[in-house]
Formats: structure tokens, C-alpha cells, sequence
């Protein structure tokens, strides 16, 4: 009977804390149903009296998000694709082959995860800036199509792949491309999956670099577009939750579908560990 009632409340504690997670999103979507004034006061009922429909609609009239969205599909599918082909194949690198300075060289790799975002952004705006690409797609791609994580997360899964299947392909004649790319990346496919997943919804929730890369509305991204419904008479808050929660429904969506592959990866490394 314990037993029962330890769960219970182990059940109520989870379920207390889920609502304590989950409210900001419910009022964030509540909220965007609000007319301005009933947005801007203060009150623990968050549901509306009187639901706006129209405030979804005014959104896209308010701004060119259909732009926004664009660019930033744009740009943070091709960064996740660039950064998936560099970590497959740096991560096979340092899992499988010999070479002289490959400790050295990966420590320096990992090395940069210490070094805050802040110290490099100026040097990479005067890099972006003097290579001609400020206000381009160049410009918001190119610092970031490589991180030390998403090396280090595939070379750990490369690592676990068993040294017989390499010998067993060496023996029917099987190179290193062939071996990577036939049986190596099937082999770690939940681990890629997360590297594409964190890579896509860091640089789809990405605002500092692309708010000062970006001069005009046509390269502008959906987390810069948020800041129109901010000006000199105040934030609009009813038209802002809307939009952040039309922003936040892709990350979702994406994150519900690739769960199943982070799970497996999470248990597959906390196994290994």
C-alpha cells in the first residue's frame, strides 16, 4: 500500500511541475487571443474574455513573416546540413584513422566549446564584413556551418562501432568512404539525428548574429522579426505572443518527430558511459 502512495505522489509532484513548465507556453498561446488592453493587465485568469481571431491574421499584415520564415529555413537547413557533412566525416577522422597531432588537434577542436560566443562576435562581423558578405545568406551561413559538439557527439558514436566490422570490410575490399558512408552513418543514425535537431533549433532560435549581419527586412530571420512589434510606444503584447507562438510551432513539430532518435541516443550514451 506504501508503494501505491509513493507513486501517487511522485505522479502529483511530476504532474505540479509539468503545469509549472508548461504555463508560460499556455499563457504565451492564451495571450495571443487577448485585444492589447486585456494583454497589458495584470490577472491570474489567463484565458480571454473575448477571443481575437483576427490577431493571427494581423500578424502577416504587421510584417513580411512569410519572408522571415523563409530565410530562416533557409539558413538553418543548410547550416544543419553543412554541419552533419563536417561532423560525419571529422567525427570518423578522429574515431578510426592514425595520423600524427590528431590528440592535439582534437583537443584544440575542443578547446573552442570554452570560448563564450561574445569574445568572437566582433572579430567574425570584421571577417563577415571585409569578405563582402554583411546583409547576405553568406553571411548568416558561413560562422557556423562547424562545431566542436556535433564533432565530438559523432566521434563518440563512431567509437562504439565494433573494430571487427572495419576489418571484415577491409577484407572484401571495402575503403574508408565506402565503409562511412554504408554501414558507419547508418550505424549512428540516432546520434546524427540529434547532431541535425540541436544544430536546426540553435540556429532557427538564433537572434544576436543575425540582427547585426542583417541590415534590410529581406534577409531578416523570424526571431529578428519579433522585435518590429517592440517600438517608441510600447510593445504590442498581444501581436508579439502571437507571433512568438506561430515562431515557437516549427521547433515543436520538429523536436516531436526527431524525439524517438534523441531518446535512443541519450540512453545509447548514458549506456555507454
Amino acid at each position: 500500500m506504501y508503494h501505491y502512495f509513493f507513486k501517487l505522489v511522485i505522479y502529483i509532484i511530476l504532474f505540479v511541475l509539468g503545469l509549472i513548465v508548461c504555463f508560460p507556453f499556455l499563457w504565451m498561446f492564451t495571450t495571443s487571443f487577448k485585444t492589447l488592453e486585456e494583454a497589458t493587465t495584470i490577472s491570474l485568469w489567463i484565458f480571454p474574455s473575448n477571443w481575437q481571431w483576427e490577431n493571427w491574421v494581423r500578424v502577416f499584415q504587421f510584417a513580411p513573416f512569410g519572408r522571415y520564415f523563409f530565410n530562416s529555413f533557409l539558413v538553418a537547413g543548410i547550416i544543419t546540413i553543412a554541419v552533419c557533412v563536417n561532423s560525419i566525416l571529422a567525427g570518423y577522422v578522429f574515431a578510426r584513422l592514425k595520423f600524427p597531432g590528431k590528440s592535439i588537434l582534437f583537443a584544440i577542436i575542443m578547446a573552442t566549446m570554452m570560448v563564450p560566443f561574445e569574445s568572437v562576435l566582433i572579430p567574425n562581423f570584421i571577417l563577415i564584413s571585409r569578405l563582402g558578405w554583411y546583409n547576405t545568406y553568406m553571411g548568416l551561413i558561413a560562422p557556423w556551418c562547424a562545431n566542436a559538439f556535433s564533432i565530438l557527439l559523432l566521434r563518440q558514436a563512431f567509437m562504439t562501432l565494433p573494430e571487427d566490422y572495419y576489418e571484415s570490410a577491409q577484407i572484401d575490399g571495402c575503403g574508408h568512404f565506402s565503409f562511412l558512408l554504408y554501414l558507419s552513418v547508418p550505424f549512428v543514425k540516432p546520434a546524427l539525428i540529434t547532431v541535425a535537431l540541436f544544430t536546426f533549433l540553435n540556429s532557427y532560435n538564433s537572434l544576436l548574429w543575425p540582427l547585426i549581419i542583417t541590415a534590410d527586412e529581406a534577409k531578416r530571420v523570424v526571431q529578428v522579426g519579433l522585435t518590429v512589434f517592440s517600438g517608441d510606444a510600447g510593445i504590442r503584447v498581444n501581436l508579439l505572443m502571437t507571433a512568438s507562438t506561430i515562431v515557437a510551432l516549427p521547433t515543436i513539430i520538429i523536436y516531436l518527430i526527431a524525439q524517438r532518435y534523441f531518446f535512443q541516443e541519450s540512453i545509447r550514451v548514458g549506456l555507454k558511459g
